[in-house]
């Protein structure tokens, strides 16, 4: 592609397509994913499974979620975006299907860990690093739309998930969502292309990220807070249900959580311009330490519950939606996909050990009030971390001058 067509291109009307593939395609993988706290009871009771074996479904597909973006990411520089949602409509329906028919938890670990790990590391951060590259002076506002869907599917399929569960069984819902969630997928491969360039696959920028600390310290934090930001997707339904709600009210908790992430993904967007990516990346994680004082106090209170998901919706959105934006601040965005999909491993870890490890506090203490104090101190730690940073007058992180950042 020349330079002049390659400037056109930028924030061109082709750009905004990419954008509504990314919406649609994380949509519907990370939805899926999100919605599991719907089919936590059902599974738990089939299969006799205690609250921390259950939970680790949900810990090893975010883990896998996350870390595989290094090779989905990888991949959407080298070899262009579509032939990774191919790859995501395949792991998805296969993986669902699989998991459909196991008769053992130990087996749903592997089918729905895959299936639905795969999908979601091609459906999400290839995707937004895609959108990235195709953006410059609108680029916050259209990765905000992009990654808007995540909080879009999770408010459709988290109360869906539990009206199919009442109605067919969990088994049959996941049918329902295998077709359905490959052939969105599918829908979205004409729509995206490689960004404006020269053509040529994208660097690696694995080396360049190890080195920079000032990388280092955000992927520290962002695993810090994965401990806690993915507790309440797998358990607030759990407490609400204890607590005599029904089963579509307690999943409208986690739906809450999704469409006020999808307000906060596209305002923070349109907000960076005026204070700053990284001081309202801050200030988001700090906004979602505090939603579980929200939790902690809530007791049999519902809209003490809504208060909190509606709380921990915005910290979480704006967390998502501006992480890309700090970045390639700091680091361009060159080879943005093999950068994001490694700072998404970091929360991905941290999914796996923090929602089992909520699940066996629960399981030992009989409640949740020290599972709910062990997220408050992750999300504090995961603050702590971005103290002392690189941050220029306008509330950026200081371009790195060289590879080591």
């Amino acid at each position: 592609m020349s330079a002049n067509v390659a400037a056109h291109a930028v924030d061109s009307r082709r750009a905004w397509l990419t954008v509504i593939a990314a919406f649609f395609a994380s949509g519907v993988t990370l939805g899926t994913a999100y919605s599991f706290g719907a089919f936590f009871e059902s599974m738990s009771e089939e299969f006799a499974a205690a609250n921390g074996s259950t939970a680790l479904i949900f810990g090893i597909t975010t883990c896998l979620f996350f870390s595989l973006s290094i090779i989905s990411g990888r991949m959407s520089d080298r070899f262009g975006p579509r032939v990774v949602l191919v790859a995501g409509a395949a792991a998805l329906f296969i993986g669902l299907i699989a998991t459909s028919r196991v008769q053992s938890l130990g087996l749903g670990y592997v089918t729905y860990g895959l299936g639905v790990g795969i999908a979601a590391a091609c459906g999400y951060v290839p995707m937004v690093a895609v959108v990235g590259g195709w953006f410059e002076q609108h680029r916050a506002v259209a990765v905000g739309l992009a990654v808007a869907g995540i909080g879009v599917g999770t408010l459709v399929m988290s109360p869906v998930s539990a009206a199919l569960i009442d109605r067919w069984g969990w088994r049959d819902t996941y049918v329902f969502f295998a077709v359905g969630g490959a052939g969105v997928m599918l829908a979205c491969v004409p729509l995206v292309g490689r960004p404006p360039g020269d053509g040529s696959p994208q660097p690696s920028r694995f080396e360049d990220a190890l080195r920079s600390a000032v990388f280092r310290r955000v992927a520290l934090s962002a695993l810090a807070l994965g401990l806690a930001l993915f507790v309440p997707f797998v358990f607030v339904g759990q407490y609400a249900k204890e607590r005599g709600m029904g089963s579509v009210q307690a999943a409208v908790l986690v739906g809450v959580l999704g469409g006020s992430s999808v307000l906060s993904r596209v305002g923070f967007g349109s907000l960076v311009r005026r204070f700053g990516s990284f001081r309202l990346y801050r200030s988001c994680l700090i906004i979602t330490t505090m939603s579980f004082l929200f939790w902690l106090a809530a007791g049999s209170s519902y809209a003490m519950l809504v208060l909190f998901t509606l709380t921990l919706g915005v910290g979480y959105g704006g967390f998502v939606a501006l992480g890309p934006i700090v970045i390639s601040d700091r680091m361009g965005v060159a080879g943005l996909g093999s950068i994001l999909g490694l700072l998404y491993t970091a929360p991905g870890f941290g999914a796996l050990v923090g929602t089992p490890t909520a699940g066996w506090l629960i399981d030992a203490t009989g409640g949740y009030h020290w599972s709910i104090i062990w997220c408050f101190a992750a999300g504090s730690a995961a603050v702590a971390l971005l103290t002392g940073l690189p941050v220029n007058k306008s509330g950026r992180l200081e371009r790195a001058s060289n590879a080591r950042g």
